[in-house]
């Protein structure tokens, strides 16, 4: 039986919500005021917890951080209650690393909802940090068998990103690091005539942002999440920390600063002399190496027409006419906006 801890200085709604709870075959723990909330946290060590923003003693802005402040809470999923629909509440809270708010007066059915979604997406989190983990164990692996970038990683918010939501942006300075738990995301630039031209493109188990980080920069480009994507949010102070008290980590980072160098000069590279045909082939490939399953025997994207154009640096006009000669020579077929590659070696193979 799940545990929830309910916060809540009103007599009235306190009692209601827990008794909605408890008979759904919730356990309730519930307090009266914040200090008291932050007592039974660490008393019960609960699975979700429920908490008014607006209390004595402690609000729910002071709850959130004296829970996530200790090791063994900082990731429970964590729900304000609200009166007040204020943008700038609701901002604060999720910058903060809130995953949820219900806005009073609520009724049974929307508190049943957003606990169970949060319950829910917690044991997603976990059956699918394996895949994201293994990437970075792969990535950092040192002697000893240890992961020194596991600190990097171990107890941090995770952030939900909506598909086409955009994670920073060209111009902002940064203030934190990311990592990719599940999910894809594409960094574009915006040319002053309106063309877009995909800078990188990130999946499982790969950082972003530590580029502007390590340089002292403001981001050169704009990063957006092309599905739903769970993101692993590191504060620019911890990352810092570890790279200055870690030579091997602060060289691994500097591999990585390299090799996406290397990347974009051979990008550049191919949008200034390779043809057409050649351009819409790379980028094909690009998506295939860098999400393809192990497991996949044709790989299948649902990639926009104009997110490849972006990619392979052309026009979206472009982009579809080639992939309909494409399709006449059965390198790839088409169904609706997903993209089959049936032949990787030929498109690989085509002369310029």
């Amino acid at each position: 039986m799940k545990k929830i801890l309910l916060i809540e200085d009103n007599d009235d709604v306190r009692n209601n919500t827990a008794e909605i709870l408890t008979l759904s075959n919730y356990e309730v723990i519930v307090a009266e005021d914040g200090k008291v909330g932050v007592e039974k946290a660490l008393e019960y060590f609960p699975d979700l917890v429920i908490c008014d923003i607006t209390m004595p003693k402690l609000d729910g802005y002071g709850v959130f951080h004296a829970v996530h402040k200790n090791e063994c809470l900082k990731n429970i999923p964590f729900i304000f209650l609200t009166a007040r629909a204020e943008r700038s509440d609701f901002r604060k809270g999720m910058e903060l690393g809130v995953d949820d708010y219900i806005t009073k007066p609520f009724n049974g059915t929307e508190l049943l909802n957003a606990v169970d979604s949060r319950l829910k997406k917690m044991e997603q989190i976990k059956q699918e940090l394996a895949p994201g983990m293994e990437r970075l164990n792969h990535l950092t692996r040192f002697s000893g068998g240890k992961n020194p970038l596991q600190p990097l990683i171990d107890g941090r918010s995770v952030n939900t990103f909506k598909r086409k939501q955009i994670i920073y942006s060209e111009g902002n300075h940064p203030n934190r690091l990311y990592f990719v738990l599940t999910g894809k995301v594409r960094a574009y630039r915006i040319h002053e005539d309106g063309k877009e031209l995909a800078t990188e493109l990130y999946c499982s188990g790969d950082f972003l942002g530590h580029i502007a980080l390590l340089q002292g920069t403001a981001y050169t480009d704009t990063a957006e999440a092309l599905e739903d994507t769970d993101i692993v949010v590191i504060p620019k102070e911890d990352f810092e920390e570890l790279i200055h008290k870690d030579a091997a980590i602060a060289s691994k980072f500097i591999q990585l600063m390299a090799k996406n160098i290397a990347e974009k000069e051979n990008k550049l590279i191919g949008i200034a002399y390779n043809s057409l045909r050649k351009k819409v082939a790379e980028a094909l490939l690009i998506l295939m190496k860098k999400y393809q399953e192990n497991d996949e025997k044709k790989f299948v994207t649902n990639i926009s027409r104009e997110n490849l154009a972006s990619i392979a640096g052309t026009a979206t006009e472009s982009i579809i006419r080639t992939l309909s000669d494409f399709r006449s020579e059965r390198l790839i077929d088409l169904n609706g906006r997903n993209i089959i590659i049936l032949d990787g070696k030929k498109l690989e193979s085509l002369i310029n």
